[in-house]
């Protein structure tokens, strides 16, 4: 005979889980991280949004990955201070993510003087593992 317990713990499990956001087998990625160091005047940046949400498991004051769906997306980032006592400016940028691609998207300042002239770059993309693209059916 099964208890409760036994019968009631998969069912929270998986009213659990369809809570959460999936993904199929096909995603894109996007970061704020450096990825190339030898750069002149070029920052990390946060992401602060993308199409007006919060990334679900960005992690806020961190320059994570997060998951996004492929696409046209309008990504709302800040720049990274290259000096101390520089403020953060907000910028958006228009990401065309290609699906099973990571984006290292990066502000590239003017120089070293100007804080708030700056620009969104991609710094670098690379293919995510484990990640396939579907083929549309003929």
């Amino acid at each position: 005979m099964r208890s409760i317990a036994s019968t009631l713990v998969p069912l929270g499990v998986a009213l659990t889980v369809s809570g959460c956001q999936t993904w199929g087998p096909t995603w894109s990625e996007v970061s704020g991280t450096r990825y190339n160091r030898t750069e002149l005047n070029r920052s990390a940046v946060v992401i602060e949004t993308v199409d007006g949400r919060t990334p679900v498991d960005y992690r806020s004051g961190g320059y994570r990955v997060a998951r996004i769906e492929p696409g046209n997306r309008l990504l709302t980032l800040t720049g990274v201070p290259l000096r101390t006592g520089w403020q953060g400016q907000l910028r958006e940028y228009q990401l065309d993510a290609k699906p099973c691609m990571r984006y290292y998207i990066n502000a590239q300042f003017a120089d070293p003087l100007s804080p708030s002239d700056w620009k969104p770059v991609i710094d670098y993309t690379e293919p995510i593992a484990g990640c396939s693209v579907t083929m549309a059916a003929k």
